[in-house]
């Protein structure tokens, strides 16, 4: 049997991480500014994360849903007071797909609609309903297609109002900073006419928060920035720092019954003690504050280089759009100055997700870098 080949992959094999650095089996060393789709958040090997996997890894890795798990509580209330939601309840799973997945579901059993509203450049994930109200239809297979998945421009607020107005709708789902799409940001007004439509037509608002939550923008999610609740937030990627976890944050007005929602593997005590070990190093490094102050140095450090047209995001979730496309500028940073970076659909976008322990002097690094790659393909 070999490998599927779904993934074009760069000839790199990382053997060893720490912090921001990643070392191949070459023994290079490279500065990480991509996290791995922002999965990184509190840094490669942090001591604090090995060691609390160690412990539960000599006590218990798995069991199911089916026995009492006090380590599945402790992550509910360490989450809802760093997100600021001590008042939502907690369902776990494994991934950020299967997050949407369960939250779209809970939307159509809690409004008894079956349709959802989602928007362009969006992504949610590759499982049937997150993929259908993604806007990729070359992801999107001939039996993910459905009428009930409605995707609307963004920042557009007539076509929002006349879908509402014509269209039984029982979610909207709307990520805080858009991700692969190319770190395009929903407008302040957008957001709380969403806000306001749900509330006045009996929708869940869907916060999707797998990339853009986890403080990568120096907020929790980046939808605070936007001053409003969401109904349900949706999680993974930075919460587990590497291993795999989802999560539901569900608000107190959405009931639940026996059956509902389920998952064999979600919150299992592996999967917890990792969240658990994120959790606890944000508050007690204070990362939050860390993303929000070394992404303004990004930003104002960037915007005045050659080539760029524009610097979009917050915190440590960047986007830079060039006046050309980024392949061989993202290809000259890896291979010959050893700085992983991202890409959008946008092929002019060089995103940015470094973890949110970045030290300044890796900052400085990447600057550098950037600057160097720049003038050399400039001539």
């Amino acid at each position: 049997m070999k490998i599927f080949d779904v993934y074009p992959v760069y000839d790199i094999q990382p053997q060893r991480g720490e912090g921001t650095w990643i070392w191949d089996s070459k023994g290079k060393k490279y500065l990480d500014f991509y996290g791995g789709h922002a999965v990184i958040s509190i840094g490669h090997s942090h001591p604090h994360f090995l060691q609390r996997l160690h412990r539960q890894m000599q006590k218990m890795v798995f069991y199911s849903n089916a026995i009492i798990n006090p380590l599945q509580s402790e992550l509910a209330e360490k989450l809802g007071d760093l997100a600021d939601i001590p008042d939502y309840q907690l369902f776990l799973c494994n991934s950020g797909a299967e997050a949407n997945e369960n939250a779209l579901k809970l939307a159509s059993f809690h409004t008894k609609k079956k349709k959802v509203i989602s928007f362009t450049k969006g992504f949610h994930g590759r499982t049937s309903l997150a993929v259908a109200v993604t806007d990729n239809t070359k992801i999107i297979a001939p039996i993910n297609e459905t009428e009930n998945a409605i995707i609307l421009p963004l920042n557009d607020e007539k076509a929002l109002r006349e879908t509402f107005d014509k269209e039984e709708i029982a979610a909207v789902i709307i990520e805080g900073i858009q991700g692969i799409g190319g770190i395009y940001e929903p407008s302040k007004s957008f957001m709380q006419l969403i806000r306001k439509l749900c509330d006045e037509h009996g929708a869940l608002f869907i916060a999707d928060s797998v990339q853009c939550g986890c403080g990568r923008s120096g907020d929790y999610f980046a939808h605070d920035f936007y001053q409003i609740k969401a109904d349900v937030y949706t999680m993974a990627k930075g919460i587990g720092n590497g291993f795999p976890i989802g999560a539901v944050a569900i608000a107190p007005h959405i009931k639940p019954w026996y059956g509902m929602l389920g998952s064999t593997f979600g919150g299992n005590h592996l999967a917890c003690a990792a969240a658990l070990a994120v959790a606890e190093v944000m508050r007690q490094e204070n990362l939050m504050s860390n993303a929000k102050e070394k992404g303004a140095a990004l930003i104002e450090a960037i915007k005045s280089m050659p080539h760029v047209k524009e610097v979009r995001g917050r915190g440590l979730m960047l986007g830079i759009e060039f006046d050309f496309s980024i392949k061989e500028l993202r290809n000259a940073l890896l291979k010959e100055y050893g700085v992983f970076t991202g890409s959008a659909s946008n092929t002019n976008v060089l995103r940015l997700l470094p973890p949110l322990s970045i030290k300044k002097k890796e900052v400085d690094f990447f600057l550098d870098k950037l600057n160097i790659a720049l003038q050399k393909i400039a001539k």
